[in-house]
């Protein structure tokens, strides 16, 4: 025997229960949070005031330039703690070396937290883990009379003293709860019992709202719905599904519609028809293009069909969308290399002209101009240069560019070695296409280098390795060859590096990963070469450049 459902009043009561005994939850967890937040805030206040008097104490600053820190700031820092009811405070080396600790044993030690921007002269706050455990600590520089950092404090309260002090509100709050849901449980369950017995356990006004809302509902979906008999009628549609399938306005006392009276495709027809299954089937019409699923309609104590339910979806904007959202990326994309392209092009014409080379460097500017201007014009214009006896770009163009480049890396703390003795008086292909191989490259190089080799990159602690990027030009035999080299960590997938939009730098206003892909588009297009060695102690990339119509 089945077992009997819940009436209305029982439902009521039992939803009702839930959601007063989830608010007061929600609440208590709120208030918790909130009694933890400010306490870890007054935690923090109190650690950076601790820590910024003991670093700005002048006997501190003594200390820790003297041969034995830890012999007079130790007994100091433990009676520090007593006072200020803080559990621990630290002072340390630059190089995180501690002079003081609550545990003897971990004087010497290096201290485990941040330190970064204490180092460069600022104060900060943190939640952290340490040899104490996780904790809320203020670090501080300690600074001698000419500014320069020769300590840290540390000083903070651990987390679970905060807990601690957190157990007598968490309890109050417990308290309070239980009385809210317990006085809540009994006017619940008063009016559960009146609805229990005005319904006699059926729920006749919940009976009443759901065939009041039924109309509603049905006509208010964005889907086509429509239900078909056995006899292959439609007895049922909403207003979407008149629309779609061009059907008239529903209507509660309406005479069931046959399917072979529909004028739609064939296709459909017979689907509606035959009382199968479907599952996102593509139907055309004369002006949309339909998804239809379809499901069978039993009752609930048959085990046959009463009939079939479908539903109908019109995908015919979406398609529009997506043809016009795939021209608009394409569009963007072309867009978003000529910006890529227009700063190592700047480059070159800022370098001509300090080299005194003004005239080369207006016959480069008013290329791009009229490229721009006229691209089919410039196209035509590059075919029949190329078929004509041209020697190609000047070696000067090259070496503006690289001396464009060594003032941009300078600016970002890089060393730009440039050798170009080997390098002929012309490279054999056009300037433009130089531009993008080579200042391409070079600003990879010089990002890869940025960001892996000192200040702020991965090996900030090694002071040895320092960001240098290598450009070799050289000409041999009629084939220019470029080596473009760099000490950074390495490229983990070369194939993916070389995609369109792939980078591991986080993507700018004007989009990121387009340097590599248009190096090798354009090698390939001169007939050129590229190989790539990498590992964690850089990356090199060999370009070979042949005259037109020479092989490599």
């Amino acid at each position: 025997m089945a077992p009997r459902r819940w009436s209305i009043a029982r439902r009521l009561f039992a939803l009702q229960l839930l959601f007063v005994v989830v608010g007061v939850a929600v609440g208590g967890l709120w208030s918790w949070r909130s009694a933890r937040a400010d306490l870890e805030s007054s935690a923090a206040e109190k650690s950076t005031a601790v820590a910024v008097s003991v670093a700005r104490n002048p006997f501190v600053v003594d200390q820790v330039t003297g041969p034995d820190p830890s012999r007079e700031l130790e007994p100091y820092a433990l009676d520090l703690m007593r006072r200020t009811h803080t559990d621990f405070i630290t002072i340390m080396a630059p190089d995180r070396t501690r002079f003081t600790h609550p545990d003897p044993s971990e004087i010497g030690r290096p201290f485990l937290g941040t330190t970064a921007p204490a180092l460069a002269g600022g104060t900060f706050t943190e939640t952290s883990s340490g040899t104490l455990g996780p904790s809320v600590r203020a670090v501080t520089p300690i600074t001698d009379d000419d500014g320069r950092v020769v300590g840290l404090v540390a000083a903070g309260v651990t987390v679970a003293n905060i807990t601690d002090a957190l157990v007598p509100r968490l309890v109050g709050v417990i308290g309070l709860a239980a009385v809210v849901v317990a006085v809540s449980a009994l006017f619940t369950w008063l009016l559960s019992r009146y609805l229990d017995r005005v319904t006699a356990g059926r729920g006749p006004e919940e009976l009443a709202r759901v065939f009041a809302s039924y109309s509603g509902v049905l006509h208010s979906v964005h889907e086509g719905l429509v239900v078909v008999d056995r006899s292959g009628k439609i007895v049922l549609h909403n207003d979407r599904a008149a629309e779609l399938l061009h059907l008239p306005a529903p209507d509660d006392h309406q005479e069931p519609i046959p399917v072979d009276a529909l004028d739609v495709p064939d296709g459909l027809r017979a689907l509606l028809r035959s009382g199968d299954r479907a599952v996102d089937e593509v139907h055309e019409t004369a002006d949309r293009v339909l998804i239809v699923n379809q499901e069978l309609a039993f009752a609930r104590t048959s085990t046959k069909p009463l009939g079939t339910v479908t539903t109908i979806r019109d995908q015919t904007e979406l398609l529009h969308l997506s043809g016009e959202l795939a021209a608009t990326r394409t569009l963007t994309d072309a867009l978003r290399s000529q910006t890529h392209e227009f700063a190592n092009r700047m480059h070159a014409v800022v370098a001509l002209m300090e080299l005194g080379r003004v005239d080369e460097a207006i016959r480069f500017a008013s290329d791009e101009i009229e490229r721009a201007a006229d691209p089919t014009a410039a196209a035509v214009a590059d075919a029949h240069t190329a078929d004509s006896d041209r020697s190609g770009s000047p070696r000067e163009v090259v070496i503006a560019l690289l001396r464009g480049k060594q003032a941009q890396a300078r600016e970002r703390g890089v060393d730009l070695v440039v050798d170009t003795g080997r390098l002929a008086d012309r490279v054999p292909v056009d300037q433009r296409d130089v531009v993008t191989v080579l200042g391409n490259l070079v600003d990879n190089a010089i990002d890869a280098v940025s960001e892996t080799c000192g200040p702020g990159g991965a090996d900030e602690q090694d002071t040895v390795r320092r960001p240098l990027v290598r450009v070799t030009v050289a000409t041999t035999d009629g084939t220019t060859r470029v080596v473009v080299a760099d000490n950074g960590s390495g490229i983990v997938d070369v194939e993916s590096a070389y995609r369109r939009g792939w980078s591991t730098k986080a993507a700018g206003p004007e989009g990121r990963g387009f340097g590599l892909d248009l190096v090798r588009s354009t090698v390939a297009r001169l007939g050129g070469s590229v190989a790539v060695e990498t590992g964690s102690g850089g990356s090199t990339f060999t370009i070979e450049l042949a005259p037109r119509g020479a092989r490599v």
